[in-house]
């Protein structure tokens, strides 16, 4: 931590520096009035702008200010209609029709038409793990006239409302049809959406910051807001994002007021933060678990028995007291692949993983064929929590005998080069580690989970019997057999290791003392803000 001197030292210089990486933004910024404008300083660098192409939490954000659903999630975890006015289902639950509220309008001014969802819809079954499972039971999927759509059911699917319900990262946003064409493994360029607030492009600036205002022609829905569902009122005209890599510069500017809004708060300052009467921490999810993602692809950790060493190497509390610190921040042991605490947490299958053992890790990898090749570990630079365990991790991955090849950069950098399926020799890589969403509560939803092979989020886990077991998981009706299956999943998981866990932690946000309105949603959304 800095001392009082630095830390004063930092406030006086921030406001210079802050000019400088434009976060008053020019003339034009300096206009607005300051209590309708919240001033938001993010973990990352936003690159990608299609939530459907990377599961970067970043871009998860954006897509929750700039886009909608047709279904939302609610603060007891129940999928809630958001663009959807009106459905109903038939009685054998094979034919599901939706009409679409009236009012919704995409930025420019224009109609969003079902023929809109319907491409939407089929772009993001084309690369969300949960998309493609509705797929594969989806007879057709086609507008009925330009409000309404239908779903038909090959057979029936008991996960067809919370996965259009789904919360990013990979979640079914709605775009216009002429850029829901866009083939799934490219990246969408164009930002049109239709929630609550506009991206302004004229004003992006990579690297530095990102501007949005208030969509004057958004209908909100009446009821309150809760969790991700209800009325996304938005209580400023002007949101700017800025991109601090620089912790003790982000910190600084938020006690100097320069910000309203730290999104992600490295957990050294929360003691500083809990005595500041001008800062609020503010829960916004759960919990995370922390992970390590393999390559599935790449030697060694194609084979399941190097997945496994991971396992061994880790001891959950050193990772979170590395990382976090505050006990009361993190669980000691979580062994949930379904998030600890949620309705499909178990620790099946985790019994014999849950003391480090670096002799058997050296076995495992021995008995997979690794040779001492250098393993490369994506490690970020920007990314306090992150880095921590990187650290730990290439100790850990030393202590049984891996040669390891950490190559830094920030952690959008990484985001883009996860992506990568080529060798690490060209420009690939073996692992990185990343907190996943609390989001990932069953295995379909999970992103990092469903082991969908091609279909896979980047690792590319592939396993078709597990690919049977989360089928018929989702066919079963009977609640009791569901969380049987759920275990029956769970061992399998320990089998083959889609990620290993490092534990799972909470990470409020900050926010200045002023700002009101912000919901707990399992991710960062910005309606129902104001400053007051």
């Amino acid at each position: 931590m800095e001392g009082e001197g630095t830390m004063k030292h930092l406030i006086g210089v921030t406001c210079a520096l802050l000019a400088a990486l434009s976060l008053g933004g020019g003339n034009d910024a300096r206009a607005q009035d300051a209590a309708r404008t919240l001033r938001v300083g993010v973990q990352a660098d936003l690159k990608i702008v299609d939530p459907v192409f990377t599961t970067a939490r970043v871009t998860g954000n954006f897509a929750n200010a700039v886009y909608e659903t047709l279904f939302a999630f609610d603060a007891d975890g129940k999928p809630q209609p958001q663009m959807v006015g009106d459905y109903k289902v038939s009685e054998d639950a094979l034919t599901y029709e939706f009409t679409l509220r009236p009012g919704i309008k995409w930025h420019d001014g224009s109609p969003v038409r079902a023929a809109d969802v319907v491409a939407s819809l089929k772009r993001w079954m084309r690369r969300a793990p949960i998309g493609a499972q509705l797929a594969s039971f989806t007879s057709t999927l086609e507008p009925v006239d330009e409000r309404s759509f239908r779903l038909v059911l090959k057979e029936r699917y008991g996960l067809v409302l919370p996965a259009l319900a789904k919360r990013s990262p990979g979640s079914p946003v709605i775009m216009p049809e002429r850029l829901a064409r866009t083939p799934p493994n490219e990246p969408v360029q164009e930002v049109m959406g239709s929630g609550p607030f506009m991206f302004k492009a004229s004003e992006w600036q990579p690297g530095n910051r990102v501007v949005f205002e208030r969509f004057k022609d958004y209908v909100p829905r009446s009821e309150p807001a809760s969790g991700m569902a209800g009325g996304r009122i938005v209580k400023v005209d002007r949101m700017v994002w800025s991109y601090i890599p620089d912790n003790n510069t982000g910190l600084a500017a938020l006690q100097a007021g320069e910000i309203d809004y730290l999104d992600e708060v490295p957990f050294d300052f929360f003691p500083l933060l809990k005595d500041d009467r001008n800062i609020k921490l503010v829960d916004v999810n759960s919990g995370n678990p922390g992970i390590i993602r393999p390559n599935h692809l790449q030697p060694p950790f194609n084979n399941p028995k190097a997945r496994q060493a991971l396992i061994y190497l880790v001891d959950q509390k050193e990772y979170m007291q590395a990382a976090v610190g505050d006990p009361t921040l993190y669980d000691a042991f979580c062994g949930a692949y379904f998030i600890c605490g949620s309705e499909n947490a178990t620790e099946a299958g985790s019994e014999p993983f849950r003391k480090r053992d670096i002799a058997k890790a050296r076995q495992l990898l021995a008995e997979a064929g690794y040779k001492g090749e250098p393993i490369v570990l994506l490690q970020p630079t920007d990314r306090p929590l992150y880095n921590a365990w990187v650290m730990v991790l290439i100790q850990n991955l030393r202590d049984a005998g891996v040669k390891v090849d950490p190559q830094a950069s920030d952690w959008s950098a990484i985001t883009s080069r996860r992506e990568k399926k080529e060798p690490p020799s060209q420009g690939g890589w073996n692992l990185f580690v990343t907190g996943a969403p609390p989001t990932g509560t069953d295995p379909a939803s999970s992103p990092y989970f469903t082991p969908a092979c091609d279909k896979a989020n980047t690792g590319w886990p592939c396993d078709p019997d597990m690919l049977k077991m989360i089928d018929q998981w989702s066919r079963e009706p009977d609640e009791a057999k569901r969380h049987a299956l759920i275990d029956e999943i769970q061992k399998r998981a320990y089998e083959t290791v889609p990620f290993v866990i490092l534990g799972q932690y909470r990470q409020p946000v900050a926010v200045r003392s002023n700002v009101m309105g912000v919901l707990k949603s399992e991710s960062n959304v910005f309606w129902n803000i104001e400053k007051k």
